[in-house]
This record gives structure tokens, C-alpha cells and sequence, in this order.
């Protein structure tokens, strides 16, 4: 079963924490996804499957909220191009948004899956 406030959790940390680490693009943003993924799994407990199901339920959330967030600020800065650059600005952020979304669920199911552990 999922328990949902600790998706909620590691979520709000990891939206905090990647807002945190724009001045460090890669390796901020990627501690970002360790750290919320660690605090879901934590809040979760129940072990490691169920700390690694927290964690990547997180970090999938939080590159999904970001990546359409961005996207759209993509699309209206794009608009200074015409509808083509609006277009073509919203698309390129869109993918880079979605690497960003495989990268934060990844780091955060294995750092939930250690902080399912440790919540036991």
C-alpha cells in the first residue's frame, strides 16, 4: 500500500532542495533526488522494496511537476520566436524535462530503498 504522506514528503523536499540547487545544475539537482527519495522511504519504513516504491514514486513526481512547470515557462519565453520558437522552446524543455524526470526516480528509489531500511 502507498503511503502517500511520505510521497508528499520526500515531493515537498525535493522540490525545495531543486529549487535550492539551480546553482548547481547536475549535481544539485541530483543530491535533490537523493535527499527527498532518502526522506520517503524513511517516512514509509516497511524495508527496502517499500522504501525503493516511496522513493521512486517521489522523485517521478517531482520531475513530472517541474518538467511541465519549465515546459510551460519554455513555451511563453519561446513566444518571442513566434508561434515556431514557442513551439520549439516548450518541446526542448519538455525532453530535457523528461531526462530530468528518469534522473530524480532513479537516484530517489535507490536512496529510498536506504531510507526504507533505515526506517524500520
Amino acid at each position: 500500500m502507498t503511503d502517500w504522506r511520505a510521497v508528499g514528503y520526500g515531493f515537498i523536499v525535493m522540490l525545495i532542495a531543486g529549487l535550492l540547487a539551480t546553482f548547481a545544475p547536475i549535481v544539485g539537482h541530483i543530491g535533490a533526488g537523493l535527499i527527498g527519495g532518502f526522506v520517503a522511504g524513511y517516512v514509509a519504513g516497511g524495508g527496502l522494496l517499500s522504501g525503493t516504491w516511496h522513493g521512486l514514486l517521489a522523485g517521478s513526481v517531482s520531475g513530472i511537476v517541474v518538467t511541465l512547470i519549465l515546459a510551460a515557462f519554455g513555451g511563453l519565453v519561446g513566444l518571442a520566436g513566434g508561434p515556431i520558437g514557442s513551439l520549439l522552446g516548450g518541446a526542448g524543455v519538455l525532453v530535457a524535462g523528461l531526462f530530468l524526470t528518469l534522473l530524480f526516480a532513479i537516484d530517489s528509489a535507490l536512496a529510498g530503498a536506504i531510507g526504507g531500511v533505515l526506517g524500520d
